[in-house]
């Protein structure tokens, strides 16, 4: 990205507005079924929830996967009924002093070309080590009701932002991850914590491996100029840029949506595989709002909301997060993402200006609590067996129940059925399980 293009971005900020929301108020849904809860202490591995994806299967929907990260924990692999198939955990340090692997946001790749061989890959970003790491789904394991992933990252992979091992510890690393394919081509885009910059990599067939090469890089601003001709950087740590977590790509139109936590939901274009110029298409309500640093504070970040100067958004209140995107004919659908700060999901219309429509809440049901403080998120519109026969949405919760205060935070993933959430909003969402296969998404 050109500099003079940069410091556009930079002075100005542009939001794009559409038609009427479906409705002003989120509307509440109930979770169908959920994952095991995890625990935050030694006894749990560390484990902590946080980012999912789907691996459909190509002979039987119904027995379809979910892989789910747990940080220092590794990954989870689960049925459609939410029960554990396989855990995975994450790389032991490699030094006595060095960063252990801990796994954060994980995406499906369908078909790709591994040692002469069709592989569908779980890619997942180690923030710990900086690496990508890549997993073969066995279709054959899964239909025999054995552990169908294998590790098959090539022993030689990279740090994707550290130059250096040591630089690999101060974990500036890899952070959210979104996948896609582009005809035989398949790439991964990945944030980097602490810093406002993405990368694009290319996968690689590595011997049978798989490794990757960097294709462009693109630095989001990390200051923003009002409409009352001031400056504005959102709140973090000293030294810290306004990070990217949540980020899907939209394989049909080339688009990435990456939501920007302190700033908003951006989207860009990507041509050629190169990154275009962003476009800030939401803002969360915090956004421009002034603030103190207070290290004493339990919240460092301290906003002056007195003086909020009235410049954020209206549907997404901070952290924004997990993105995800439900495809539809000719171009429409949704661009789903997370409003972790008031525990609900923003829909834009995935077509023309990403009109806002409404933003939905997984409330407490009978059986199965709520979602909160919800991070990774992930949406497939086919079927998937007689339990998600119109499509299913996952979702991470940051406050699963059963709670236990002496065993850290509890978490886990929520699946919802996807007509559930349509039917919610006063003027129903699109459910459309024909239009787009997401085994041949490219």
């Amino acid at each position: 990205m050109s500099a003079s293009a940069l410091m556009a971005l930079v002075t100005t900020f542009v939001v794009v507005t559409g038609a009427p929301a479906h409705s002003q108020v989120p509307v509440s849904v109930i979770a169908d079924v959920e994952t095991p809860a995890v625990f935050g202490d030694e006894a749990g591995d560390n484990a902590d929830a946080d980012d999912p994806a789907v691996w459909v299967d190509p002979q039987d929907s119904g027995r379809s996967i979910v892989i789910g990260t747990l940080k220092e924990a590794g990954l989870d692999v689960y049925g459609l009924d939410g029960k554990r198939l396989q855990h995975l955990a994450a790389p032991e340090a490699p030094r006595e002093g060095a960063s252990a692997g801990r796994f954060n946001n994980v995406d499906v790749i369908y078909g790709f070309e591994l040692g002469g061989k069709k592989t569908d890959l779980a890619l997942v970003s180690d923030r710990g080590r900086d690496r990508i790491r890549a997993y073969a789904i066995d279709p054959a394991a899964v239909a025999a009701g054995e552990p169908p992933l294998k590790d098959v990252t090539a022993p030689n992979v990279t740090p994707v932002f550290a130059s250096s091992e040591s630089e690999v510890d101060e974990q500036r690393t890899s952070y959210g991850l979104a996948a896609f394919s582009d005809d035989d081509d398949a790439y991964v885009v990945v944030s980097q914590r602490n810093e406002s910059r993405l990368r694009l990599l290319e996968l690689k067939d590595r011997g049978g491996k798989v490794g990757y090469q960097r294709e462009d890089t693109l630095r989001l601003p990390g200051t923003f100029g009002l409409p009352n001709g001031a400056s504005w950087t959102p709140c973090a740590d000293p030294g810290e840029f306004p990070q990217v977590e949540g980020m899907a790509v939209d394989t049909e139109e080339g688009v990435l949506y990456a939501a920007q936590e302190a700033v908003g939901l951006w989207r860009i274009e990507l041509d050629d595989e190169e990154f275009e110029s962003p476009r800030l298409i939401d803002r969360v309500r915090e956004y421009g709002t002034p603030w103190t640093y207070d290290e004493n504070a339990d919240e460092e970040c301290v906003l002056d909301t007195d003086n909020d100067p009235g410049f954020g958004g209206e549907h997404l209140s901070a952290d924004a997060e997990g993105v995800t995107i439900y495809h539809a004919e000719d171009g429409t659908g949704y661009v789903l993402a997370s409003s972790q700060g008031d525990n609900t999901f923003a829909v834009y219309a995935r077509e023309g200006d990403n009109a806002h429509l409404g933003n939905f809440a997984i409330k407490d049901g009978p059986a199965i609590d709520g979602v909160q403080h919800s991070d990774g998120s992930t949406v497939v519109n086919v079927p998937l067996g007689d339990a998600f026969p119109k499509g299913l949405l996952i979702t991470h919760d940051g406050e699963a129940s059963p709670a236990d205060p002496d065993r850290g935070d509890s978490t886990n993933f929520k699946f919802t059925r996807w007509d559930a959430v349509a039917g919610a909003f006063p003027r129903p969402l699109v459910v459309d399980t024909d239009s787009f296969d997401p085994r041949r998404a490219d």
